[in-house]
């Protein structure tokens, strides 16, 4: 043990944890040890490979030189369990498993033979034949070491092999490698199209983003009064070119009411970035950021990232509650970003194709687009592909309408300044669902949006005009949406930029490929849709019918308009009292089902355990004659003692194992049970029941006698199942020969016996 763990520090000084230098000796100690604790939760939370960022290699030191060290220590005891050196190298096996990555390896082609994960298969295969191989060869090894001894006894023994041994060698190999064959065919079989599910799947932030307010939800608040012109965060160039939009957040998923991160993980997943995550192809450039205004857990970056770098005193903790999702390219700081905070971004910014050059790859929506929507686009007759959406886009753009709001002041909110004296308020409530969308489309098809469509310079009827601040619908045109982001802009070429909350955008991007770079933005966040023209503005310019009809006279009330900073869309319809109750109960019943299970799984084998005595106690106390129930009622005051630590009966009497025991009236009992066995007059109601109060006695007597967490384990304690499975054997002398007799046949032998001779 001492020079095993003289070793540790040796490797893991030089291979784990090396030190810079002479001065970070104490360091690379100190995260050594502590990497025994703490490197286990750091290394599911780190993307993979983790090379040697920071302490992470030493969990592999921990299982490589400790698992090997405790194999060959219980392979070398001649106890039997010493065939628990296979079960701890099938755990050491198991660690690759558990701590590795979430996909398997590439499959290997040979002819027409397909081996998927053929190092997964491999690793396994080689860690079972090898351990049920030693297992084999060390019963063998307790086999031959038996009959050595029996060898000592001048006992002969012959040393050839039997056509038995070697059909039972034969068939000991062919059980083997039926099984690891099939392990090897029906495993990926069984596996196929399913998850990967190991530790690093359920470690992360998925909570701290369940938990947090989605970033759409307050992108109004971005422009209230007073609120515009107010500094989320300031980006200064470090090397390179300052980035043209910062990142946000990203939204990965779509269910027809609102954005928001994919909980499947099929977006991505969000892990804890290693030193340095390999770059990619674009132009390089470090900035770094302060944080002013900016609150949530959504960190800024932008492009691809390849580092972050946390400043402060707290930088240890700040990098340790940063997460990021490669596929998303977004950040989330768990711990909330905070005022003051300052950090490094290294990324690259790629070089993206023009949208009218991309390709559709030709994937279904993931929800139900409206009719209104197909009708839409139908009629544009755009075509499909990068230039098709490209169109589209242009005409929602030329031909909608901007608003942040569903009311401003008389003089103008601080949001319409910028965009000149021209621009025509229009309210619009805030929602992303399909049902707003579809009736936003709808509309689009009356005589305003055939008004608009005129006023876009369109020359085709058949084509519809959507008043609103919105999108085609992605999937529809050919180009399935991954994902929704919050992008502040500054213009390039600055060394210094302060992001306000007014320069908030909203750019819906398109998945044209797999991986980081196969998202598109599509529409540029500069250019708002047309703000001149209003959406009921067709209404004043009407002319009047020749033939006026008399209309009924206005009963409609004026009614509040809705709460624009609610989450879901305004439109929808509030949801029933009978459903939330339901829902409710629903909710309810599933958790305490939950909860009942999870209470059942963990008390349930202790549970059957005190079963199964109360069972067996009572079996023996109503057992077919009062002789029985007397006998029984002993094995019942033995099972007792045994359960509440007292040794088990080897070869004594009842009376010497009372003595043992030495309870009050252990030796009553015996003297009881003895007579009921072996006198010639036989038991009655009245000993068995005398018996069976004498029993009941003891047990609250060793029950007492022990503290209270000693009698719970005698409650669930099996060492009165497992005394009597293997047979003892005891000697009996008769005139001029010796038998060996097994202890099971005592008893009948004993009933049977011939009065004893003075």
């Amino acid at each position: 043990m001492a020079a095993a763990g003289v070793l540790f520090v040796v490797l893991g000084l030089t291979v784990a944890v090396p030190p810079a230098d002479a001065a970070g000796l104490l360091t690379s100690l100190r995260d050594l040890l502590v990497g025994i604790v703490t490197g286990w939760k750091d290394l599911v939370t780190v993307d993979l490979p983790v090379g040697t960022y920071r302490n992470l290699l030493v969990p592999a030191l921990v299982v490589f030189e400790w698992g090997t060290l405790a194999v060959l220590r219980l392979a070398w005891r001649p106890e039997r369990y010493g065939t628990a050196a296979a079960a701890v190298g099938m755990a050491m096996t198991s660690f690759g498993l558990l701590f590795g990555r979430s996909v398997t390896s590439a499959p290997i082609t040979l002819g027409v033979l397909v081996v998927p994960s053929p190092r997964e298969i491999a690793c396994g295969a080689l860690a079972l034949t090898l351990s049920l191989a030693w297992m084999s060869w060390r019963v063998a090894a307790w086999r031959r070491a038996a009959l050595r001894r029996a060898a000592a006894t001048r006992v002969r023994i012959s040393r050839r092999r039997s056509g038995s041994d070697i059909r039972r060698a034969g068939l000991a190999a062919g059980m083997v490698a039926v099984a690891v064959v099939l392990g090897a065919v029906v495993g990926p079989a069984i596996a196929e199209g399913r998850t990967r599910d190991v530790l690093r799947t359920g470690a992360g932030p998925d909570q701290a983003i369940s938990q947090a307010v989605t970033p759409l939800s307050d992108y109004r608040a971005n422009f209230a009064d007073g609120a515009v012109t107010a500094p989320l965060f300031t980006v200064t160039a470090v090397d390179g070119p300052l980035p043209d939009r910062i990142r946000l957040a990203t939204l990965s998923a779509y269910d027809g009411v609102s954005y928001r991160v994919a909980a499947d993980g099929s977006g991505g997943q969000f892990v804890r970035v290693p030193a340095r995550l390999p770059a990619a192809a674009g132009t390089p450039s470090t900035v770094r950021i302060g944080i002013e205004g900016l609150r949530g857990i959504w960190l800024p970056t932008f492009g691809s990232l390849e580092s972050v770098r946390f400043q402060g005193a707290d930088a240890a903790s700040r990098a340790d509650a940063f997460y990021y999702d490669a596929a998303a390219e977004a950040g989330v700081q768990i711990d909330d970003v905070a005022k003051g905070e300052q950090f490094e971004v290294a990324a690259t910014v790629p070089r993206l194709p023009a949208v009218e050059s991309l390709r559709a790859p030709g994937a279904d929506p993931a929800v139900d687009v409206p009719e209104s929507v197909k009708t839409w686009i139908e009629k544009q007759d755009a075509g499909t592909g990068g230039a098709g959406l490209a169109t589209l886009v242009q005409r929602l753009r030329e031909r909608g309408y901007l608003s942040h709001a569903l009311a401003v002041p008389a003089a103008g909110a601080d949001w319409m300044k910028p965009l000149g004296a021209g621009y025509v308020f229009q309210p619009s409530a805030s929602g992303h669902s399909l049902a707003r969308i579809d009736t936003m489309f709808r509309a689009a098809a009356g005589p305003s949006g055939r008004h608009r469509q005129r006023l876009a310079g369109g020359r085709d009827r058949r084509r519809r005009a959507v008043l609103r601040r919105g999108r085609p619908d992605r999937r529809r045109a050919g180009l399935p949406g991954a994902g929704r982001g919050r992008r502040p802009a500054e213009r390039p070429g600055h060394r210094r930029a302060a992001v306000r909350r007014g320069r908030v955008h909203r750019r819906h991007h398109h998945r044209v490929d797999r991986g980081p770079l196969g998202v598109r933005a599509v529409g540029a966040h500069r250019h708002h849709p047309q703000h001149t023209e209003g959406a009921q503005n067709t209404v004043t310019r009407q002319r009047d019918p020749e033939n006026p009809t008399d209309v009924r006279p206005q009963t409609a009330q004026q009614v509040d308009p809705p709460d624009p900073t609610r989450q879901e869309s305004d439109d929808a319809a509030p949801p029933r009292d009978d459903e939330q109750g339901l829902a409710a109960l629903w909710a309810s019943l599933r958790i305490a089902g939950i909860a009942a299970l999870g209470l059942l799984l963990v008390t349930g084998p202790f549970l059957a355990i005190v079963i199964a005595k109360t069972v067996r106690r009572r079996t023996r106390r109503t057992a077919a004659t009062p002789a029985e129930q007397v006998a029984g009622g002993w094995d019942e005051y033995v099972d007792a003692a045994v359960d509440a630590g007292l040794p088990a009966p080897t070869m004594q009497t009842r009376s010497e194992l009372a003595a043992v025991y030495a309870t009050p009236r252990g030796a009553v009992l015996a003297v009881e049970t003895d007579r009921a066995v072996f006198s010639d007059e036989a038991a009655t109601d009245q000993d068995a029941t005398r018996v069976w109060s004498i029993v009941e006695e003891e047990r609250r007597g060793l029950a007492a006698s022990v503290p209270l967490w000693r009698r719970v384990l005698a409650a669930v304690s099996l060492k009165s199942f497992v005394r009597g499975l293997a047979p003892r054997t005891r000697q009996r002398r008769d005139p001029g020969r010796t038998r060996i007799i097994p202890s099971t046949e005592r008893r009948g032998r004993a009933q049977h016996a011939a009065p004893a001779q003075p």
